[in-house]
């Protein structure tokens, strides 16, 4: 029988009989398991189980100081408890059920036969076993999708005193709602006098949004460096025009991307914006916040091939910003499911048109709306002030 056990499992036997402990150490080498550990109540047993990691443990009910219900209360509210068999003379079902509601795993009368032993504790050692290669690869995977996280969040620009040059002042925040979100953000100077800025959501959450988000990223910073390289201004409507075209080419799940990209005139508070399903943009002044106008919202990237985007003209006046968002935050919702909505995005900012002032007023309305509710989607909110 020993050649059939691959792995050597720890076992813990709990009796207040010493016979009974020599008998089960008896019946377990002679199925080919090695010699068990010992204790004589639950209080024993729960001292043994804090100091090692045990495979099964063999339980007694009925023991002085500590019954077998008491430590099945105790082990309940572990996450790592090893499993129990329960092993009794009771033979009333109510005692049986009451073990099973608290965690064991099996039960077995004390009058058992060495193969009913073998066979539950078969059972119950395989049933550990696959838990923990479930763990194991659950743990993997999440310490991957941590890593994805920190590689995505990498990507987009963090260093907002760099970015922050003469007249315009910038800042920016983008929390996934997963490990690995869709959303994305971008700043980039183009020459000396011009910002390129865009708020882009992928529709979905995870990896695979993750993936489009790089890629629409990878695709829109293309079409500013190429501009660059010829010493031209990009129109922001031929860069989303640009990254439809490679997004939609190869595109069987209809995955689309709403984007908001707007290029910016330092010297002048003048620009040029284009906007693919997108939230509408935000004018921030010291006079309050208002919905920008003007230009035209066109159908989401992805979704139609070979479609020419148009841009529309906006300036900023003196002291005046632009704030870009996705539908994260007019998405969030509370405990009840109750939706933050876009009258209380114009509630929070308020007032204030400086850009991280006004992005940490914004998240803080957010939190105090969401509360506990866990995130329904990405977050990321962007701002650009034009001093004059």
């Amino acid at each position: 029988m020993s050649a059939e056990i691959l792995v050597v499992p720890e076992i813990l036997v709990v009796d207040d009989s010493s016979f009974n402990r020599l008998l089960l150490k008896r019946r377990l080498a002679e199925l080919g398991y090695p010699e068990p550990a010992m204790a004589a109540n639950g209080v024993e047993a729960l001292a043994a189980i804090a100091a090692k990691s045990f495979d099964v443990v063999l339980l007694d009910l009925e023991m002085p100081e500590l019954d077998g219900i008491g430590v099945l209360e105790r082990l309940h509210t572990q996450s790592n408890a090893p499993p129990v068999i329960v092993i009794s003379a009771q033979t009333e079902m109510s005692g049986v059920i009451r073990c099973i509601e608290l965690g064991a795993e099996d039960y077995l009368p004390k009058s058992f036969d060495p193969p009913l032993l073998r066979a539950r504790l078969q059972a119950v050692l395989e049933k550990k076993r696959l838990r923990d290669l479930a763990a194991e690869r659950l743990h993997a995977l999440e310490a991957e999708l941590e890593s994805a996280r920190r590689a995505q969040l990498s990507l987009v620009p963090r260093d907002f005193a760099a970015l922050s040059r003469g007249s315009l002042t910038v800042a920016a925040h983008m929390e996934p709602a997963r490990e690995v979100g869709g959303d994305l953000y971008d700043m980039q100077w183009i020459g000396a006098h011009h910002l390129m800025f865009v708020v882009a959501d992928v529709a979905g959450k995870g990896a695979s949004a993750g993936l489009t988000m790089a890629r629409s990223m990878g695709l829109i910073r293309a079409g500013v460096r190429l501009a660059a390289a010829r010493g031209e201004v990009p129109d922001p409507a031929d860069l989303l025009t640009l990254a439809n075209g490679d997004l939609a080419a190869d595109n069987p799940d209809m995955t689309f991307v709403t984007a908001a990209l707007a290029i910016l005139e330092a010297g002048t508070g003048a620009g040029r914006i284009c906007v693919a399903g997108h939230e509408a943009p935000l004018r921030l002044s010291a006079a309050g916040v208002q919905v920008m106008g003007g230009y035209r919202i066109q159908p989401p990237l992805g979704i139609i091939e070979d479609l020419p985007y148009t841009s529309a003209a906006f300036t900023l006046a003196p002291g005046e910003a632009m704030l870009l968002l996705s539908d994260g935050v007019t998405e969030a919702h509370d405990m009840e499911g109750g939706l933050f909505g876009k009258e209380r995005v114009l509630a929070a900012l308020g007032h204030e048109a400086e850009p991280a002032a006004a992005i940490a007023a914004l998240l803080k309305d957010v939190a105090d709306f969401v509360r506990e509710a866990p995130p329904a989607d990405d977050v990321t909110v962007l701002a650009v002030r034009y001093a004059g």
